[in-house]
């Protein structure tokens, strides 16, 4: 469905935040029979709805809200809108349709289009296929889940996107080339459930994408492309399970896959097969993860007619202006000699346990805990044990106290409790000696106590700020 589609028809736009606007300025010129706007309750994410958004789509709250959205043809839904939302179930039984500003805009753009997803590494990954692509000779305009709602996005020859789950929920078309980068659950009581979660990430790919790129060092993302035959897969990584370091990977049409390898002097360095490109020091983010976040940002330029290899000069020098993203392991020196690390979009277990390996050979101490989802810590437990990393984790609401449950019986992790941000990190400048770090890697969402994962960092530095000294 196209935004033509939307002409002479009545379409009820649900959600008045960023991409809620966006779908209105952009549904209100196509002539639509009528255009309202639903809100089914206060967020902090709502607009004003006054003026001209309030001309071109009415706002219809309460129980007209549910009234509006069951008269219209069409409903446009914003991503916070989950599948087990009571009037999505409405909605769906009496035949409905629902779509997204993402998937109404990918129906008229994905020949020119990169979309990037997954449960970690997505907003790294998309930023560096924009910057290197840029960097290689080709323009393109990033957007998406990591700035601007993709109805707002100017007209471009190439398009890098980062898409949430809720994106790609509603897509009935896939971009030309997509890129997966982990998966891991999440978002369960959007979806309903693993399976659920995992189906909407995935329908990403299952409308006809060119190339897929994926890590191939995702176990449970290569059991899951592999349970989906005839996906044009192109690997990024070893063959190996996850960690370990063999055979480079390929392609169906042997193209060899891009990985990180040892020389014989210890130093890393990304290769294209047997073939070394530059060393692995040229990329500044610290973390094996992100190792392999460069190595699927290489085949998606890959995948798009970039020669990596003849253009390997240009590219490492690229990595040194990298531009860092706010929020995802973000260094805050401090005088005390102490490292903060700001790694507020940590959400999951997973992305927690690849902030601690990147710090893990320096005295550390790791502020967990967040809105309580019912996530399983068990993984973060066993790779403290298995990697038997010393540590001392300081434990938040609401989820804070179950995950230091978790790991209660570690000889090597030592468990404190705050009661808030601000106590937190009191104790972690109490705890933790000059040369160390204290690092704000949750494992879990903002919501609850903040009003998304930007205030949790602005509340981290100001309690920085306000302890110093």
């Amino acid at each position: 469905m196209q935004l033509a589609d939307l002409r002479g028809r009545r379409v009820a736009v649900w959600g008045t935040g960023r991409e809620g606007v966006a779908a209105i300025n952009a549904i209100a010129p196509v002539g639509t029979a009528d255009l309202v706007a639903v809100m089914d309750r206060e967020t902090y994410a709502a607009k004003p709805w006054t003026g001209r958004l309030a001309e071109l789509a009415p706002l219809h709250t309460g129980p007209a809200a549910l009234e509006a959205l069951l008269r219209s043809d069409v409903v446009v839904r914003s991503p916070v809108i989950g599948e087990t939302h009571p009037w999505v179930v409405r909605l769906r039984e009496s035949g409905i349709p629902i779509t997204s500003g993402t998937a109404l805009w990918m129906a008229e753009h994905a020949a020119t289009t990169i979309g990037v997803t997954g449960s970690k590494g997505k907003s790294t990954t998309t930023n560096l296929i924009s910057h290197l692509l840029t960097a290689a000779g080709h323009p393109n305009v990033m957007g998406g889940n990591i700035g601007v709602p993709v109805l707002d996005l100017p007209p471009a020859r190439r398009y890098v996107l980062e898409l949430s789950m809720y994106q790609c929920a509603d897509l009935t078309d896939s971009p030309e080339v997509a890129v997966l980068t982990s998966l891991a659950p999440e978002h369960l009581d959007w979806a309903g459930g693993e399976a659920e979660y995992y189906r909407h990430k995935l329908n990403l790919v299952a409308h006809g994408p060119r190339a897929v790129v994926f890590n191939a060092h995702d176990d449970r993302l290569r059991a899951e492309l592999g349970a989906r035959p005839g996906l044009p897969l192109h690997p990024a990584g070893s063959t190996t399970a996850s960690g370990a370091t063999g055979e480079p990977a390929s392609n169906a049409a042997g193209e060899p896959a891009f990985h990180v390898a040892v020389a014989p002097d210890g130093a890393r360095w990304i290769h294209l097969g047997d073939r070394p490109l530059f060393p692995r020091t040229a990329l500044p983010l610290v973390g094996r993860h992100n190792e392999w976040n460069l190595c699927v940002a290489l085949t998606a330029l890959r995948a798009v007619g970039v020669d990596c290899a003849a253009e390997r000069d240009r590219l490492a020098a690229a990595l040194a202006t990298l531009p860092v993203l706010e929020h995802r392991l973000t260094p805050i020196e401090d005088p005390s000699g102490i490292t903060f690390v700001d790694d507020s979009l940590s959400t999951i277990p997973q992305s927690a346990i690849h902030a601690i390996e990147a710090y893990a050979t320096r005295p550390l101490t790791v502020i967990v805990g967040g809105e309580d989802r019912g996530v399983d810590y068990t993984p973060l437990r066993d790779f403290l044990a298995g990697q038997e990393v010393v540590a001392t984790l300081i434990g938040i609401p609401d989820s804070g106290p179950r995950i230091l449950d978790a790991v209660k019986d570690l000889d090597t992790i030592t468990t404190l409790t705050a009661e808030d941000l601000m106590g937190a990190v009191r104790l972690g400048r109490e705890h933790t000696p000059a040369g160390g770090v204290v690092l704000l890697s949750p494992a879990a969402p903002s919501y609850g106590r903040f009003d998304n994962y930007a205030h949790r960092s602005r509340v981290f530095r100001q309690a920085i700020e306000e302890t110093a000294g």
